[in-house]
């Protein structure tokens, strides 16, 4: 219902789900999402979110999310990894990453943070 109306009158949310639609019109193997929804209210930061998982399961796409979003971080990524000033400290996968939740994630980065000083 909003073929007929122009892109800078859409909402944020509108917008990043209409970019990652385009993106992935055509084959690709790597799609890559730098903070996409960082600047989208909480209900627009989820359909956004629901909306690429649903095309990277349906397209089965390879994907790197970058993301300061500890939710969608534990919810929607089959691999985590935490970086550091430049350096990777924390690399989680299959079973331990299944049973992580937020609250252990920011356990994680707390620590990581005391160590390095901040």
């Amino acid at each position: 219902d909003k073929l007929g109306i122009q892109v800078g009158s859409l909402s944020g949310g509108q917008r990043q789900a209409l970019a990652l639609l385009i993106a992935t019109m055509t084959p690709i193997d790597l799609l890559i999402l730098d903070e996409h929804t960082a600047a989208l209210d909480p209900r627009s930061s989820e359909n956004v979110m629901e909306l690429t998982r649903h095309i990277v399961e349906e397209k089965n796409i390879t994907t790197l999310m970058v993301t300061h979003n500890l939710k969608f971080a534990v919810q929607y990524g089959d691999r985590l990894i935490m970086m550091h000033r430049g350096q990777m400290v924390l690399d989680i996968t299959g079973t331990e990453k299944s049973q992580l939740n937020i609250k252990d994630l920011t356990e994680k980065f707390d620590e990581i943070s005391i160590e390095d000083g901040n």
